[in-house]
């Protein structure tokens, strides 16, 4: 099981954006008429926390020591550099090397700060957006970064990037345009929701056009030479499959701005790749790497009794986690006829227990996932509410049934015996009316004659506990349920080619969701993107992303967000899996973070650091 980010949550910056105010410049600018803000940053809603003086962000250490080493581990293998290809698997973190104009803050749910930008300009309506860029931002090989390579960055991403991403901008940049060395200029197409779109364009990867042009290389193609980024980091060694360095670079140019201050503390990153997760684990208690996220509940609960954590060498930690959950799931490939029928989806829904997985398995360390923002105030619940209705109601024609005169859809409950009878009675009806009944060899049937198939891909080696239970339920049902385990290679390529029945899949929605909804959820995506796995399409989902897309308050937002909550719980198209709202690491007794962490990131290769007396310690008695 994977996500499908480039970045994982726990590690790396929010790159989004803001300013620093300075004067209008001249009849190159925004429209004389409009009333233009100038500023150091930008907030969706409401005020900026950080004034334009501000020296550090709330939770760095701004005192943080700079130096040494962090590990951590990968899954499977890799064959690329380049994570904004279709093509090959990319290395972790190896969106390291590249800044955006602008960089979110992990105290705030949709501020962003001036990064590469010192400022932007945009009107009231947000129909147009300038950055003023700062003159001593420079690349990697210390070429400077220019309003052209902001260009090329956008123009390169909107012509053979990610095709799901292509097809949101396209509707909503009309275009990126040069206004000088330092300043750019976007203007966004007429009749679109502007309200994210700054921090869309200030949040997007800037790539050296030189490099590009000199290099001959292919921005669609995989490739083991990352191309040039402005990023903290540089790429010191890869071992093909099995190990990549990254480290901090000496010279990068934007070390001391006050967005930056207490960060990016390491000297080396160090990601070792293994080919399970059981083999990952072993690794860590030998320490050959030495920060872990712990994902199985089992190795949590039973196997943290190694020689590193009784002498006192590695420390298990739970910090509290304020994020969105993952939105963990098992996903329906709604391109297969037979998973059309949302009969069909809620009977093969029933056979996973939770409540018995969550004792016998997980040991009672997990809740349930019932919403796609989950651990949150977004979360839909009970009756829709009056600003939920105001959205609701005008679709009544084309929601789903029971979603304006029930209860938003939990998951169901069952009891703590494996294969819960009542509920085998149940999904067994709700097979019999969708017209697949029980044969004479107990499997069912269609009336063409053909088994009810159903195959769960699988490419990690822990996660078989969790799916047998799940194909021995479902196969006492009368479905032809098999598991399959193939490896990292095999899965990304089916999943990126849609040939599956049903996978884990994540989704990672936003406290200020917007048009990147339409990514996971939208149906001009559904036939093109690795985030909407499933193949979701809807009408009626489709008018409520572009009703939260358009929300011009908080409020509205929040009331739009729960009804699309509703309506995409209702089609039940996944099986919710589980979640926690604290962080379950481990990690060798060397590593700091700040007193307080900030609730929207732990930020381990963000704003952690090293303990040099500590890691002396622990390398004179043996650690590693």
């Amino acid at each position: 099981m994977r996500s499908f980010l480039s970045r994982s949550h726990l590690s790396l910056p929010r790159r989004m954006a803001v300013t620093t105010a300075i004067c209008l410049a001249v009849a190159t600018s925004l429209p004389a008429s409009a009333d233009v803000i100038t500023a150091h940053g930008i907030s969706t809603f409401g005020e900026l926390k950080y004034g334009a003086d501000f020296q550090h962000l709330d939770y760095v250490n701004p005192d943080a020591p700079k130096g040494g080493e962090i590990s951590l581990w990968g899954f499977g293998s890799f064959d690329s550099m380049h994570p904004y290809s279709t093509k090959g698997r990319s290395g972790q973190y190896s969106s390291i090397f590249f800044e955006s104009l602008l960089e979110g803050s992990s105290d705030e749910p949709d501020s962003v700060y001036g990064l590469v930008a010192e400022s932007l300009e945009y009107p009231e309506d947000r129909s147009e957006v300038i950055f003023n860029m700062r003159p001593e931002a420079r690349f990697s090989d210390g070429s400077p970064l220019t309003a052209a390579d902001v260009v090329f960055s956008y123009e390169v991403l909107r012509d053979k990037g990610l095709p799901s991403f292509r097809a949101v901008i396209e509707k909503q940049i009309e275009s990126a345009e040069a206004l000088g060395p330092h300043r750019v200029k976007f203007t966004f197409k007429d009749g679109v929701p502007t309200r994210d779109l700054p921090q869309t364009v200030g949040g997007l990867p800037i790539f050296s056009k030189a490099y590009y042009e000199t290099s001959g290389a292919d921005f669609e193609e995989s490739t083991l030479t990352p191309a040039i980024g402005s990023g903290p980091y540089v790429l010191e060694s890869i071992d093909v499959g099995q190990q990549i360095i990254y480290k901090r670079n000496p010279d990068y140019w934007g070390k001391d701005l006050p967005i930056n201050k207490g960060r990016h503390n390491f000297d080396t990153i160090r990601i070792e790749y293994f080919a399970d997760y059981n083999s990952a684990f072993e690794g860590f208690k030998a320490g050959t790497y030495t920060f872990r996220s712990e994902a199985s509940s089992k190795i949590w609960a039973t196997a943290y009794d190694f020689p590193a954590i009784e002498k006192g060498w590695a420390v298990k930690d739970t910090p509290p986690d304020g994020t969105l959950a993952s939105g963990q799931s098992f996903l329906f490939n709604l391109r297969r006829e037979r998973f059309q029928d949302i009969r069909v989806r809620k009977a093969i829904g029933m056979m996973f227990n939770f409540e018995w997985s969550n004792k016998t398995l997980f040991y009672g360390i997990y809740a349930r996932m019932q919403s796609y923002w989950e651990n949150s105030y977004l979360k839909a619940s009970g009756m829709p509410q009056a600003g939920e209705l105001a959205f609701l109601t005008p679709l009544a024609d084309i929601l789903p049934q029971g979603v304006l005169d029930s209860p938003a859809v939990t998951p169901p409950i069952s009891s703590e015996r494996q294969l819960d009878r009542k509920k085998l009675r149940a999904a067994s009806a709700l097979l019999d009316e969708a017209g697949w009944p029980v044969g004479d060899d107990g499997m069912r049937r269609n009336a063409a004659g053909d088994t009810l198939k159903l195959e769960f891909l699988n490419d990690s080696q822990s996660f078989d506990r969790v799916i047998n239970p799940f194909v021995e339920n479902l196969r006492k049902l009368g479905v032809d349920a098999v598991h399959t385990r193939v490896d990292n290679a095999q899965a990304t390529e089916r999943e990126r080619n849609f040939d599956f029945d049903i996978v884990t899949g994540n989704f990672r929605t936003s406290l200020t969701s917007g048009a990147g909804l339409k990514q996971y959820f939208g149906s001009e995506t559904a036939d093109i993107s690795i985030f909407n796995l499933a193949g979701y399409k809807s009408e009626a989902a489709d008018r409520l992303i572009e009703n939260v897309i358009a929300a011009e308050d908080r409020e509205t937002l929040n009331d739009a967000t729960r009804a699309l909550d509703r309506v995409l719980r209702a089609e039940v198209f996944w099986v919710p899996q589980w979640f926690r709202n604290t962080h379950n690491i481990a990690y060798y007794d060397m590593y700091r973070y700040p007193d307080t962490l900030p609730p929207y990131a732990l930020g381990v290769l963000d704003f952690w650091w090293l303990d040099q007396d500590a890691y002396a310690r622990l390398k004179a008695e043996g650690a590693f």
